[in-house]
């Protein structure tokens, strides 16, 4: 995120109908619509609401420092915020979901870009050739 940048979360972007989250401005430049699950609208329905419609009352950069110093007092070392992403898109791939589904929820725009998040192990393929 650019630097001073709000951690931009609106309430008028989630549609709870649709069970969707609307990102507007994303690092690549194309607004995006992400797939909330059941647990993460019952998470956003203990926030409490602002006057001025944000989510989270916090810059970019202070979620990033944040992680960090939770790391340092966890002595935990080498992992950034970052690595997160890289975390749940291996899950979602762990989860059974195909290349397509799991780029519309990480906005990877090609296959060549998901490719640098996943790790799949020839032995964990095993089970799914029957």
């Amino acid at each position: 995120m650019r630097r001073g940048a709000i951690a931009a979360m609106r309430w008028e972007y989630l549609d709870r109908k649709d069970q969707v989250l609307l990102i507007p401005e994303t690092k690549n430049g194309t607004p995006r619509q992400v797939p909330l699950s059941t647990r993460a609208l019952t998470t956003l329905d203990t926030l409490p609401r602002r006057i001025d419609g944000r989510v989270f009352a916090i810059h970019a950069a202070s979620i990033s420092r944040g992680f960090a110093e939770t790391c340092k007092a966890a002595g935990i070392e080498g992992l950034t915020f970052h690595d997160l992403r890289h975390e749940a898109t291996s899950r979602l791939f762990e989860k059974g979901l195909n290349p397509m589904e799991v780029a519309a929820i990480t906005g990877h725009k090609t296959l060549q870009m998901l490719k640098r998040y996943t790790h799949l192990k020839a032995k964990d393929l095993v089970g799914r050739l029957g």
